[in-house]
């Protein structure tokens, strides 16, 4: 039997202006429009701004707030996330559209409800669509500009029915495997187990929104970087992220936190982590992936 458990923190963003236009796929549709329900996983995390923006842009969303019990004393925090999640995925099966699911510290950008859905409105073989994107990888660009591709975190991300059941056996495999005590970095195995399924897996022209929590000690502890930031912004955030906040350095901490996300995404774009050499020269429009991968870095915004 799965028990549902608690997060990781909270956060948000500053920005100025872009010197490349915004990519909009040809079909374009808005995110509130395609979004039937948003499913903000919380545990003690405040969650009045979030709630603010996401009411202004006129979705629908549920608070799952997770109470603390004595027999989670020993499950690993990478565990008790991943039953939070698991939870939403439960009530994504329910849903006959689009499932938002976003973490407590999720800081949407200005406008956020008005962007673009990330995959095409009528597709039928979505299986995950990152709206913010850590260590992310591009495999292929349509004609009308949906990028497949891979992500890790779960902090703001689609899903439907379908792939909101095999999540669910995802999850189950993880529970047997690991137990609930042992660290596991699950969100990275969501794309090839997806891929499994003959589904495909989206992320965005640039990203939705930041992380705005605090450094996740057990990753450090497992050899993962401790923060991750959106390395290029849609916008300007809707509010300051956790990180941010005032007896944390305010707008000065914000400056130099985005600075350097900033720097390290067009590094793995140099680097060609971003986009791998192989997919390069395996894809039969090389140059519709290059410009995606270059377009997306040319912002003024932090």
């Amino acid at each position: 039997m799965f028990i549902q458990g608690y997060t990781r923190n909270s956060f948000i963003i500053v920005s100025m202006n872009a010197i490349a236009p915004t990519s909009k796929p040809a079909d374009y549709i808005q995110l509130v429009d395609s979004i039937g329900k948003v499913f903000i996983i919380a545990y003690k995390e405040p969650t009045g701004l979030l709630e603010e923006i996401l009411s202004k842009e006129k979705f629908q969303y549920e608070i799952l707030r997770q109470e603390h019990k004595p027999e989670y004393q020993t499950y690993s925090r990478s565990y008790l996330c991943l039953m939070n999640h698991y939870r939403a995925w439960e009530k994504a099966v329910q849903e006959s559209k689009p499932t938002l699911i976003i973490e407590a510290d999720f800081v949407p950008v200005v406008n956020f409800g008005k962007l673009p859905l990330p995959f095409h409105p009528h597709q039928k073989d979505v299986g995950i669509s990152w709206l913010y994107t850590c260590a992310p990888q591009i495999y292929s660009v349509s004609e009308t500009g949906y990028a497949e591709g891979f992500s890790t975190a779960m902090v703001a991300y689609i899903i439907n029915q379908q792939s909101a059941k095999y999540l669910i056996e995802l999850a189950e495999e993880i529970n047997q495997k690991y137990g609930t005590n042992a660290y596991s970095s699950w969100d990275s195995d969501i794309d090839k187990f997806l891929r499994k399924k003959a589904l495909k897996n989206y992320i965005p022209f640039r990203n939705y929104g930041e992380h705005g929590g605090l450094p996740n000690l057990e990753h450090y502890k497992n050899g993962l970087s401790k923060n991750h930031r959106a390395d290029v912004l849609y916008g300007k955030l809707a509010f300051l992220p956790f990180y941010a906040s005032a007896e944390r350095g305010g707008k000065e901490n914000l400056l130099t936190a985005r600075i350097q996300a900033r720097l390290k995404g067009i590094a793995r774009l140099l680097l060609g982590k971003f986009l791998r050499i192989p997919v390069i020269q395996g894809s039969r429009t090389p140059t519709r992936l290059i410009s995606f991968a270059i377009r997306r870095q040319l912002s003024f915004y932090l």
